[in-house]
């Protein structure tokens, strides 16, 4: 007979490798709905207006960032407790119901703080861009509107935070799916539709689209969980209002609403996160404010096309882990760790990186051979320029390191303590002058220029990686288990088959069918 925890720890590796699919649906959905409507607007969209739309998304998702990313890492340390068994009494489900409601209603309280932050976060980051925003974006018809509409957007989608925080600690990644697949949907044919009416009537709407895409995409996700959620409320034993704990122990709340171990958490996690922001958009600020537009505009392609694997599959796989990882390194009510819990996560970790080590061998050489030719059938003539695809290629060596980086500080978010976590934001200093300089010298003395950027992002997650790698090797080895570098790494006959496999389909397919496949098949070029 299985034991309780045995159980458990199956339901919650079910519930990963589910949430794993679900939210590769969500992301490859996404992507297929937004690279639909790029083909649908790219080849009439000039690079300076897609410039704009970048910048317009990096003020959005500063917002969302800062508001809601520390509240979001907190929320994944308090994973919802384990249910008593079949052979368990009526006192012991009453008590496991009880724990269960405020454990939910204490993410949900805390859930709200990221809507508190987001309202001086948006009138801060809103002054700040329209004060140093360049002449020729604010000459664009209809720019201020759209800041306005993308601020209000962003706040929008904070204000579903307690749905989202409920969704993640109970695993419902399907809800999930069907409820943000339908808005990336709206946003993408919102975005499209409204370009190609006024493509076709002759009237300039600059990035208008865009804002009004971002916008129909929180209306949606506002209705969606409403609808997905609020219609099980009766079967639960918690609010999605700020409600007052009814907890044995009040001084574990901070106005009684307010979990301290979850704030304190999150306000160690918001200091790391201003670091971490400026280290994972440090390019985009970059460009920002040493090129223009029209380079801001190519790099924002590269990015978007050069990251799409990174975010149909890298992306998912890495929040479930994060959540996996949360939820069997949760210490109990004795503070202490299971064996086989930690077990579990190492073997779970060794297995990702190893499965990454052999995309990593087949995408160094595939990528950048692929890049020119897709680029003439993606972007048309005004896309396809030496310069352009040169960076798409480099791009593609970026992705990899990008890959090891997520998973590494995903294990790092999800086992440090709040002194940990200190520690690692003044490394996460350390980091930033670290790619600042890798940047000077590539820019500025290499005269590298975009490339330069890529090139400094790489040094950036190189330096991240080893450290979380560090970090992961010191946690194991503290809880009485060891990890091995040549446990990680894959065995050199494998990489040398998937070198010499990958070299041959670069040079012979490539060649001879490559450009024909492209052509007869959408679903490819996406993949791609």
């Amino acid at each position: 007979m299985a034991k309780p925890d045995d159980t458990h720890m199956g339901k919650i590796l079910a519930s990963s490798a589910t949430g794993t699919s679900f939210l590769i649906l969500i992301q490859l959905a996404s992507r297929i709905f937004t690279f639909a409507s790029n083909q649908l607007i790219l080849r009439n969209l000039s690079p300076v207006v897609l410039g704009i739309a970048a910048q317009l998304e990096l003020f959005q998702v500063s917002i969302l960032y800062f508001s809601r990313e520390s509240i979001r890492m907190a929320i994944q340390r308090q994973p919802i407790p384990s249910s008593p068994d079949k052979n368990s009494s009526i006192e012991a489900d009453a008590v496991a119901a009880d724990s269960q409601s405020v454990a939910s209603q204490a993410v949900v309280n805390v859930s709200y703080l990221s809507l508190a932050l987001g309202i001086p976060s948006s009138l801060m980051f809103a002054m700040l861009y329209q004060r140093f925003v360049p002449e020729e974006a604010s000459e664009t018809a209809f720019f201020y509107h759209s800041v306005i509409l993308i601020g209000a957007a962003a706040l929008m989608e904070l204000s579903i935070e307690p749905f989202f925080s409920v969704v993640q600690q109970h695993m419902f990644y399907e809800k999930r799916a069907v409820v943000e697949m339908p808005a990336a949907f709206l946003r993408s044919a919102v975005t499209s539709s409204t370009f190609i009416y006024a493509s076709q009537v002759n009237y300039d709407l600059g990035v208008l689209p865009f804002a009004l895409g971002h916008l129909s995409y929180s209306l949606a996700l506002i209705c969606g969980y409403s609808l997905a959620l609020l219609r099980g409320t009766n079967t639960t034993r918690f609010s999605f209002l700020l409600t007052r704990i009814q907890s044995s122990d009040p001084s574990n709340y901070f106005l009684g609403r307010f979990s301290r171990q979850l704030t304190s958490l999150a306000a160690n996690v918001f200091f790391q996160s201003m670091v971490k922001h400026l280290l994972t958009q440090g390019d985009t600020m970059i460009l920002a404010a040493l090129s223009g537009l029209e380079d801001q505009g190519i790099y924002s392609l590269a990015s978007n096309y050069g990251g799409l694997i990174a975010r149909i599959i890298f992306q998912p796989l890495e929040e479930s882990s994060r959540n996996l990882f949360s939820a069997l390194l949760s210490r109990d009510e004795g503070g202490k760790l299971k064996n086989i819990h930690i077990r579990t996560t190492r073997d779970h970790l060794v297995d990702i990186l190893r499965a990454y080590q052999l995309m990593s061998v087949l995408i160094f050489p595939l990528g950048p051979m692929m890049v020119p030719q897709l680029l003439h059938i993606l972007g048309g003539r005004q896309w396809t320029s030496p310069k352009t695809g040169d960076l798409l290629s480099v791009y593609c060596y970026y992705i990899p390191f990008l890959a090891f980086n997520g998973i590494t500080e995903a294990f790092v978010s999800s086992a440090a303590n709040s002194q940990q976590i200190r520690k690692q934001t003044a490394w996460m200093g350390a980091f930033s002058a670290c790619y600042a300089l890798a940047a000077y010298m590539f820019l500025e003395v290499g005269n590298l220029g975009a490339y330069g950027l890529v090139l400094a992002n790489i040094v950036n997650m190189v330096v991240r990686t080893s450290w979380s790698y560090s970090f992961i090797k010191s946690y194991l080895h503290r809880n009485g288990c060891s990890l091995y570098t040549s446990e990680v790494a894959i065995r050199p006959a494998s990489f040398i088959l998937c070198a010499l496999a990958s070299l041959f389909l670069g040079r012979f397919g490539l060649e001879l069918g490559i450009m024909k496949a492209c052509t007869l098949s959408g679903s490819y070029v996406l993949l791609m």
